[in-house]
């Protein structure tokens, strides 16, 4: 019988991995009741009632499998990682506050049936604050200008990956894995599905204005090399203009010898716009050498604590 993989990917849910479950299971039963299915929660190390909720439910339940993290490991490798232990068919991250809702898997399973080995689920819209769908509107647009590997605006993860798209990103051993890019990087045949994005009903999102600008740096520094061009680009941009302008002045002094003070200012404000230069042409290497370190250092992606009901 085809399986599928249902994976949720779990922070401090008390108030909602009930109703993930129920929700989950009421859409297997009800409307693709010919498959069968696995449920894994991946905790990554919750500090409220999340693992304690979820061995009453797979206590009663020996689909559901359990996932707990020896720390935490940050939630794109935990929700990585938990992808790629899914052996079913077809794969499907279901977030654990219901914002990628269960009620879309049965026609991602008909268009996985057609024949595509992605089905991703693009959000049409959320109610956001101004300023964060700013920044995440030129987000995308920087993405999709300068990544070498083609980006879909609006798609968070959420989808349907067959088998062979799941095993080829487990041969990809990325130690910080930016998922949306990853499912572009593998190719295979793609559909698209839209839906609109509830919103959260429990708690709060663990996500905060520094670890969405984490995400968004991990993105760009791994899909495109062009922060460094444009270190090349503005250093002898401002080199150029520094040059000329020292030029400018040497003959403005040579015509005007008494009339023109020579000044501390114009030398400090250089001094500072330059260093300034200096300073962010540094942190877009960081960026880089951070990856590096990181391939170099082969650590895997989570390390386990426990695991429930898997054989």
């Amino acid at each position: 019988m085809t399986t599928l993989s249902i994976v949720t990917p779990c922070y401090n849910e008390e108030g909602g991995i009930a109703e993930c479950y129920d929700a989950v299971r009421e859409v297997m039963a009800s409307k693709l009741p010919d498959l069968d299915y696995e449920h894994i929660f991946i905790d990554n190390c919750s500090l409220d009632r999340t693992v304690e909720i979820l061995r009453g439910i797979a206590a009663r339940d020996k689909r559901v499998k359990i996932i707990v993290n020896a720390r935490n490991f940050g939630a794109a490798r935990s929700s990585h990682y938990g992808f790629l232990q899914g052996r079913g068919d077809a794969v499907v991250p279901v977030l654990a506050d219901l914002q990628t809702p269960p009620a879309l898997i049965p026609e991602m399973v008909e268009l996985w049936r057609k024949g595509a080995k992605a089905v991703i689920a693009v959000r049409r819209g959320t109610p956001e604050k101004a300023f964060l769908r700013f920044t995440r509107s030129l987000f995308y647009f920087l993405m999709r200008k300068f990544s070498r590997i083609e980006q879909i605006p609006n798609f968070m993860g959420y989808g349907l990956y067959d088998r062979r798209v799941v095993d080829a990103m487990r041969e990809l051993n990325e130690p910080e894995p930016y998922f949306r890019g990853l499912v572009m990087e593998v190719g295979f045949e793609r559909a698209v599905v839209e839906y609109d994005q509830p919103p959260r009903r429990h708690g709060r999102s663990s996500y905060n204005f520094f670890s969405l600008a984490d995400f968004a740096l991990l993105g760009l520094s791994t899909y495109s090399r062009a922060p460094l061009r444009l270190m090349i680009f503005l250093g002898f941009s401002v080199s150029l203009l520094s040059f000329v302008a020292g030029v400018v002045y040497l003959f403005i002094k040579l015509l005007f010898w008494y009339s023109v003070p020579v000044g501390v200012a114009p030398v400090l404000i250089s001094i500072f716009f330059l260093g300034s230069i200096q300073l962010f042409a540094l942190g877009v290497l960081g960026e880089y050498i951070g990856l590096l370190l990181n391939y170099s250092r082969q650590f895997p992606l989570v390390i386990e604590r426990e695991r429930i009901n898997f054989d």
